[in-house]
């Protein structure tokens, strides 16, 4: 069976009315709750705000993310660099494209050292890819962190709200096997793809799942409430064998746990109708 893991912070209580936030305060708590509910991973959250209170950041607080997986049996699977989606590569001088590759150089080394199998870049929303002049420097960004993340065994994901030829072609100009895309079926419903053509065509390339729902052109909602085509994506997944985690970026509710848990035996089900 796949693996099936939550973006942080979807076990405690959300923030400020925030669907996806770092969980300064509780982000210890969700080890023991990821264990006793039965998650196989948790993927981390790095953000721009406050960055340097985030455990990633200093090497103090990796030793306790490191011990708090060996207590639980809980691995971090992934890094999500939301920090890119404030201090993207592109639409920025040259001193700050040079720090924010010095910070992904920095989360590489983290996600190596607590066993994370990749780090994202999400180019979605505000920083959205327009140009071939922005896709020019993202890759050259990249491309200059690629023989660390070789070193390390570390992926670089990418997220964009590209269509799903041109987002293989840009992925495909690396000609490197540790950058891959991550499919998220909310974001991808929200932009109106079609998920088999999608997931085709970008098969091999896939890294990394996020699991949400969400209404065309509109918000997350609850799973199987929006306008993402599950049985298309699961049995297109199978066809395509991939065979990497799903991590639940689901919509937030009161119950934080209870949602979490109604939303894995959703996805549980998916994987033993399609790939049994």
């Amino acid at each position: 069976m796949h693996e099936i893991g939550f973006m942080q912070g979807r076990l405690v209580p959300q923030i400020a009315g925030r669907i996806q936030a770092f969980p300064s305060l509780r982000w210890r708590d969700e080890f023991p709750l990821a264990r006793e509910h039965g998650f196989a991973s948790i993927e981390f959250i790095f953000e721009a705000d406050n960055h340097e209170e985030n455990p990633l950041f200093s090497p103090a607080g990796r030793a306790e993310i490191k011990e708090l997986i060996q207590r639980t049996h809980v691995p971090v699977s992934a890094v999500c660099a939301d920090y890119f989606m404030d201090r993207p590569f592109f639409r920025c001088t040259s001193a700050q494209r040079e720090a924010s590759q010095a910070m992904l150089r920095l989360l590489i080394e983290a996600a190596a050292e607590i066993g994370a199998q990749r780090v994202e870049i999400p180019c979605v929303d505000d920083a959205s890819i327009r140009t071939e002049e922005e896709k020019r420097l993202l890759q050259d960004s990249v491309t200059a962190v690629l023989s660390l993340a070789e070193r390390r065994g570390v992926e670089i994901d990418f997220e964009t709200s590209m269509p799903p030829g041109e987002f293989r072609e840009f992925l495909e100009r690396f000609r490197h096997p540790l950058v891959r895309a991550n499919f998220d079926s909310g974001n991808s419903a929200s932009l109106g793809f079609e998920p088999v053509e999608e997931l085709t065509t970008l098969g091999p390339l896939i890294g990394n799942i996020h699991i949400k729902d969400r209404l065309l052109g509109g918000t997350t909602v609850p799973l199987g409430t929006g306008h993402a085509d599950f049985p298309a994506i699961f049995s297109t997944l199978a066809k395509v064998r991939y065979q990497g985690p799903f991590i639940l970026q689901t919509a937030r509710d009161p119950d934080d746990v209870g949602a979490a848990v109604r939303y894995r035996d959703q996805v549980r089900a998916y994987l033993q109708r399609y790939w049994t």
